[in-house]
């Protein structure tokens, strides 16, 4: 059987019928063998995977969005018939039905193999607090995994399955994709459900996503995403803002170079540089941004009354069973008895107010580009030194959620010792489709995400709405953006039509056996509210049609009534507007 596991491979391979699930399931478990890396606490029997591909007989595959792909699950996220132990056998519970995130892929037709190693009760950032045994890293065992979706992301890096799914409260969805060169999604909070899931701490909880590259995650994403009206922290999508991951420019902020830290490791720094000038080449360019309000923020998660929260979560199984509970967790855990409910209130106040400084750095850019982590650590130091080194890992993760961040972890290259290195770009709440599609285009290619970008329209320009021209305004004036300057495909002609000002062209397709060109365009984006206000503005002859541009993509674009251009000036020779002025 084929090696490749990710998404659009194993599609193929279903849709011509060359493949069938059950043989890829079955070289799966064969895959696994003794578990050497830690990844599993509990893997279905190929009885039960069997009933799971059973339940797909008589289905058609191009229906079902993951129709036969394998998938992990953390092993704090309820599968109906599994243990739920979220790294502890004596908490151990037997979940009657699916999370609501699990049930939603399995309706899909993905297929999950089992439960996956985690720091205990997902606290930590590193994949060796689990009594199942320290996670290794999928590209050299003497190194952590990253944690706490430590099995999760060395599941998918291993070729074991083709996604998985995590939790991220303070980075444990973003650190472990870095580790082991993966996609590492943390959605906007309440994006996906978190019903089914054993909290962390509930009010900033989020289900994460791990995936080979960025369309296999924007597949899962679109998938896992719904509103869940019986899970109180659930939200519906919201439009995002300007799409800046598909814009030919856009600003993203790094941290001040006195901010960013390492922590002794050349090879990151090294490496982050290099990711700064690949999304300068993209258009990009860099603002360096007083980190200040993210590290204060970070700094709440585990100094300040949040770990109450922990507490919180399982407060009579700690009080009753505190002595089975991991060393380490069981310390921060106890923490949160110092913090009465004035510190929380203190600590809610003193986020409200960071969270305005940090509004006031958004005002300046589009996202944000930090590494995942400064460093990687050997097992054996991190052991050696659990508290110190686990909060190195977390200092540009845990002020995500406090601050209802999105984020995507992305792969970016390789230290001299052969362990990947990534970053990750954020950005505010809701804009988690320009995030995934700008990390699309740093791993060269773009995620087709286009059925979660609900309540946007992308409109091709060709005349007087051309940026600096006299009726850009009502663009601009409208929210919009300008995300590409493009041409169309080379079946235009373009005129000079009488009247004005201000002066117009219009844009007409040709029959198939006429000769034509491609026309100078530009492609802008705006909220879909926004359309109605712009097309009542337009006078005939023009409209608002389906335009194709040079790379086959339609995008609603201004057309010309034929009967308007029976005597009009042809000016396709020019290629564009634009020229056509210029040369007055």
């Amino acid at each position: 059987m084929n090696d490749r596991l990710d998404i659009h491979t194993l599609r193929q391979r279903y849709l011509a019928g060359s493949l069938h699930p059950l043989a890829v399931m079955e070289d799966i478990l064969h895959r696994i063998g003794d578990d050497p890396h830690h990844v599993w606490i509990h893997r279905l029997p190929i009885a039960r995977i069997r009933d799971y591909v059973l339940a797909l007989q008589g289905k058609d595959p191009a229906d079902l969005p993951l129709y036969g792909i394998p998938f992990a699950i953390k092993d704090n996220i309820d599968l109906a018939g599994a243990p739920t132990t979220a790294g502890c056998a004596e908490y151990a519970y037997q979940p009657e039905r699916h999370a609501s995130v699990v049930q939603r892929l399995i309706d899909a037709g993905a297929i999950p193999i089992g439960k996956t190693n985690l720091d205990q009760f997902a606290t930590g950032l590193n994949g060796t607090r689990s009594p199942y045994g320290a996670c290794r890293n999928a590209y050299h065992p003497d190194y952590i995994s990253g944690g706490s979706s430590s099995g999760s992301a060395v599941a998918v890096a291993l070729g074991l399955v083709s996604f998985s799914l995590g939790t991220d409260t303070a980075g444990s969805g973003r650190v472990p994709a870095a580790f082991n060169n993966l996609v590492g999604v943390k959605p906007s909070r309440g994006w996906l459900s978190t019903r089914g899931v054993v909290p962390a701490c509930r009010s900033l909880d989020c289900v994460s996503l791990f995936a080979l590259n960025t369309a296999d995650a924007a597949s899962v994403l679109s998938v896992a995403t719904s509103f869940d009206d019986q899970d109180v922290y659930s939200r519906r999508i919201e439009t995002y803002g300007f799409d800046f991951g598909r814009a030919d420019t856009f600003r993203f902020g790094v941290p001040l170079a006195e901010q960013l830290q390492f922590f002794g490791n050349q090879n990151a720094a090294a490496l982050f540089a290099r990711s700064i000038e690949t999304l300068s080449a993209f258009g990009g360019t860099a603002v360096e941004i007083d980190f200040s309000p993210f590290l204060q923020s970070a700094r709440l998660l585990y100094e300040g009354p949040w770990v109450a929260e922990r507490y919180a979560a399982i407060t009579d199984f700690f009080d009753a069973r505190a002595d089975v509970i991991h060393p380490v967790v069981r310390e921060i855990i106890a923490g949160a008895k110092q913090f009465s409910a004035a510190d929380a209130y203190n600590g809610i106040y003193q986020l409200q107010a960071l969270r305005r400084e940090a509004d006031k750095v958004w005002e300046g850019i589009d996202c944000l580009l930090t590494p995942t982590a400064g460093s990687i650590y050997r097992i054996e130091e991190m052991l050696a030194d659990p508290i110190r080194l686990n909060a190195n890992l977390g200092y540009y993760t845990n002020f995500m959620n406090l601050l209802d961040c999105a984020a995507v972890a992305v792969p970016a290259g390789f230290q001299d010792d052969g362990l990947p290195f990534g970053i990750t770009l954020a950005a505010p709440a809701h804009q988690d489709i320009p995030l995934l599609h700008l990390a699309g285009r740093m791993m060269g290619g773009v995620a087709p995400t286009q059925q979660l970008a609900a309540g946007r329209v992308r409109i091709a320009v060709c005349g007087a709405h051309l940026t600096g021209l006299p009726l850009n305004h009502q663009l601009t004036s409208r929210g919009a953006h300008r995300v590409a300057r493009t041409q169309s495909s080379a079946d235009y002609k373009l005129y000079a039509l009488p009247g004005g000002p201000p002066h117009r062209p219009g844009m007409v397709r040709v029959a198939p056996d006429e000769p034509g060109c491609a026309i100078e365009v530009e492609v802008w984006e705006m909220a879909a509210r926004e359309l109605g206000s712009f097309v009542a503005g337009i006078p005939a002859p023009l409209g608002i049609g389906t335009l194709t541009l040079a790379d086959g993509e339609q995008v609603l674009g201004f057309v010309c009534e034929p009967y308007a251009v029976k005597d009009a000036l042809d000016i396709s020779r020019f290629g564009g507007w634009r020229a056509y002025q210029g040369s007055l």
